[in-house]
């Protein structure tokens, strides 16, 4: 089935401006490509299941500008919480400044609000809602490289029906296999987690975070004893971080008074060399603590704001290598600072979709990017094709590969793509920034958010429009705070309140669109071997493929540049083709330096066809479509038997394991397997129909 829907929205006044040259539009040609069904990821799942309708972070958006650029520009936007399983491939600037953005990081004040529940009418409408948004034409994801014929299939009708385990950098793939805490004699007693009352805790935390004017906190020492006085302190600067404690006698009864280290010289006594701080952090313990996180339903920033909750620290104390998408089961290393194995496993007992182990202290903490990729469990339900059909599919993916495409998800969920945002900030367009984030949109939306930009777009007023938001952590939040503060004759100040990552997320988007483009372009004028003028690398240095070399690569040694002044182009018509988009979206390709620094692209390559690495599969026949089809790591550890299968079902599915390195896709080499168009757009519409 096929759903290509456009939406044309006229230029606006802002784009114009920005545009002082002849505009050369370009156009995206979709002669020849199979665009025949449509499969369910990311935000569609069991819509039987409550939990599975929560927490929907809709967050920037951005309309139109140019539609004579391109054919189909309907859109969506990207939650901008590093939702990837991989890394963001793509330079930033490393220019001199001309201008200085002010970037604020808003305070960790506690969890994002979930989102009530949907209703069960509410299937059929999302699915309406989703026609506004983007297809993977409108993104330039046009060409195939297999020849088999594509069937039908549902990818992602459970979470549970993609699994992630990251591989780390020493090859190692990342299980969950073990809840032991490793024995430590420093440890505290188990008793500090109970030791203290509810209403104790409560106060305590108020101290901590300086919520209220007083400057300690008073515990009696009810059954008085050494042992009963050492875990109440133990219990107060495990638990709450920053807080020192001192006991003192009032009446004949012992109390415990806790106070803020900021308070230290007028509450405590000076410590000497006789008296030294006590449960201090080991000097023979690494400093970190490492342990795998399994989390269901969550993305990895998600994630760690729940553990930072619970653990009464900041976010970014925790360190990792990878953000995970949230609609999946993810198993993933994660780092913290000085907080004990006994602490995190206490969590075990308190979180829901939540599992950690594994534990050991490390002297390091983790970096981003040093994984060597990921390993995907995937379950595509409902699947129409023949056994051989599947075996040429898979074959093809495991001896041929697919095109390294930006997945749509690197282009949002709402009705504006985030590349067009990204497109007017290169172009220092920064009225239309704002608009595009804050102006009302067609489609599926969280009803607090439709109230704030009808507000916005009725008065300009920052702070109206912000009442209407009860969750102010969202980036339309973000903006709306920089515009408070800054004012609207400071756009790049108020702009630079959002996070860096995520502003930076918007020009990596349009840096996607633009390579996406031109592959497909690149793979239809050339096919899949590689020319003369082609890009490989060699080290981390670019270099053209000559005449007289054309043989010693294959096609899988072929990169192309995501565009940037630190990069190279092809030396063939691929070019010229790279020159005309950015012309014709007022962008000059011989100056993609930015007058601020961090909207300066240096560019990047990344290879076109990647060829998965330990390929497995097989078809296995259901009858209950709510029942797992594979074991988890939880469920080994629960010691759940394996599910049996019978040998004739009324389903079918397809059951495909692979690893991938970071900063590629698998639905796209999933949509490699099934020839059909991933977008939600178009999963909707199969999913709507599938659960009629």
């Amino acid at each position: 089935m096929l759903f290509l829907y456009s939406l044309f929205f006229p230029f606006s006044k802002d784009y114009f401006r920005c545009c002082l040259g002849t505009l050369k539009m370009e156009t995206v040609e979709v002669t020849g490509v199979s665009m025949k069904r449509s499969l369910s990821t990311d935000e569609n799942d069991d819509l039987t299941q409550a939990d599975e309708a929560k927490r929907r972070k809709v967050s920037e958006c951005n309309l139109a500008k140019d539609q004579e650029t391109l054919d189909n520009d309907c859109a969506l936007s990207n939650e901008i919480v590093t939702r990837q399983s991989e890394t963001p491939t793509a330079g930033e600037g490393r220019n001199n400044v001309e201008v200085q953005i002010e970037e604020e990081e808003e305070e960790e004040d506690g969890f994002l609000e979930e989102e009530e529940e949907e209703e069960d009418g509410e299937v059929e409408s999302f699915a309406d809602m989703m026609k506004h948004g983007l297809s993977e034409v409108d993104v330039g994801i046009t060409k195939f490289v297999s020849s088999h014929q594509g069937f039908s299939g549902i990818l992602k009708e459970r979470y549970s029906d993609f699994v992630v385990h990251e591989i780390g950098k020493d090859g190692r793939i990342s299980h969950l296999d073990n809840l032991s805490v490793p024995v430590d004699d420093e440890d505290p007693s188990e008793d500090v987690f109970t030791v203290l009352t509810e209403e104790d805790k409560q106060r305590l935390e108020e101290l901590q975070l300086f919520k209220n004017k007083e400057t300690s906190v008073t515990i009696e020492v009810v059954e008085d004893t050494k042992e009963k006085r050492t875990i109440i302190h133990q219990a107060v600067k495990s638990l709450f971080p920053g807080l020192e404690t001192k006991t003192e006698d009032r009446e004949g009864k012992k109390y415990i008074v806790a106070y803020h280290a900021a308070g230290k010289k007028a509450l405590a006594k000076v410590r000497t060399a006789t008296d030294p701080r006590k449960h201090s952090w080991p000097r023979s313990r690494g400093s970190y603590c490492h342990f795998v996180l399994y989390k269901e339903n969550k993305d990895t920033m998600d994630a760690i704001n729940v553990l930072s909750k619970f653990l009464r620290v900041k976010p970014n104390i925790f360190s990792y290598m990878g953000t995970k998408d949230k609609r999946a089961i993810t198993v993933q290393e994660i780092a913290v600072l000085k907080i004990t194995a006994q602490r995190l496993a206490h969590l075990n007992k308190c979180l829901m979709n939540f599992k950690l182990g594994n534990f050991s202290y490390q002297k390091n903490p983790l970096k981003l990017g040093e994984l060597q990729g990921n390993h995907f469990t995937v379950v595509l339900r409902n699947i129409t094709g023949t056994d051989h059909q599947v075996q040429q599919a898979m074959n093809s993916l495991k001896e041929i590969g697919f095109i390294n495409y930006y997945g749509m998800q690197r282009f949002g969920t709402t009705a504006v793509p985030t590349y067009q945002v990204g497109r007017a900030i290169l172009q220092n367009c920064w009225d239309e920034v704002v608009d595009l984030i804050l102006k009302p949109r067609p489609g599926a939306e969280k009803g607090y958010l439709v109230k704030c930009r009808e507000e916005w777009a009725k008065t300009k007023d920052p702070d109206a429009a912000l009442k209407k938001l009860p969750v102010k952590r969202c980036v339309e939040g973000q903006l709306l705070r920089g515009l408070s503060k800054y004012g609207l004759k400071n756009i790049v100040s108020a702009f630079g309140i959002i996070p860096r990552n995520n502003r930076l997320m918007y020009i990596h988007s349009y840096q996607s669109y633009v390579w996406n483009n031109m592959v497909s372009k690149r793979i239809e004028e050339y096919g899949l071997k590689p020319v003369q003028g082609d890009l490989v690398l060699k080290g981390a240095t670019a270099t053209h493929i000559e005449e007289a070399d054309v043989n010693s690569y294959s096609i899988h040694d072929v990169v192309m540049p995501l565009p940037g002044f630190d990069v190279i182009y092809p030396k063939h018509k691929i070019s010229e083709a790279y020159k005309e988009m950015l012309t014709a979206d007022c962008l000059n390709i011989d100056n993609m330096r930015h007058k601020i620094r961090d909207y300066s692209l240096s560019g990047a390559y990344r290879k076109i066809i990647i060829r998965p690495q330990n390929v497995s599969w097989e078809v296995v026949s259901y009858d209950d479509p709510r029942i797992p089809l594979f074991n988890t790591d939880l469920d080994n550890l629960e010691g759940k038997p394996p599910p049996v299968f019978a040998t004739e079902g009324k389903y079918r599915a397809l059951k495909m394991d692979f690893s991938l390195p970071p900063s590629t896709y698998a639905t796209m080499a999933i949509r490699e397997v099934l020839k059909m168009d991933t977008s939600i757009k178009n999963q909707t519409q199969l999913n709507t129909t599938w659960f009629r």
